[in-house]
């Protein structure tokens, strides 16, 4: 926290505060990696959703995507990054302290 206000929310993650981002950290952090399928119906996504959204985690370095065969099928997998996982668990920080303040 960054400051002594409990309850300024400045220093929230929009990146990962996104419903849809929030989802999607929250599973990777129990299951790293993830393929994109399962991913997909885990946080109730269609295809292009989850896309953009992967996409603006990747991009904050969050997480990261790696796409291969498995036999002749395509499969990305989706990985937490270690800056992802840091980010996460201030996040957690963050609204336990907003919920601490709150009560």
């Amino acid at each position: 926290m960054t400051t002594d206000n409990p309850f300024d929310h400045s220093d929230i993650d929009d990146v990962i505060h996104g419903r849809l981002r929030l989802g999607v950290m929250a599973y990777l952090s129990t299951v790293s990696p993830a393929i994109f399928g399962e991913l997909r119906d885990k946080v109730g996504a269609t295809d292009g959703n989850l896309s953009t959204h992967l996409k603006k985690l990747e991009d904050a370095g969050y997480v990261r995507q790696e796409k291969r065969f498995v036999g002749k099928r395509p499969q990305t997998r989706i990985f937490l990054t270690e800056a992802g996982r840091k980010a996460w668990l201030e996040w957690i920080e963050r609204m336990r302290g907003l919920m601490d303040a709150a009560e």
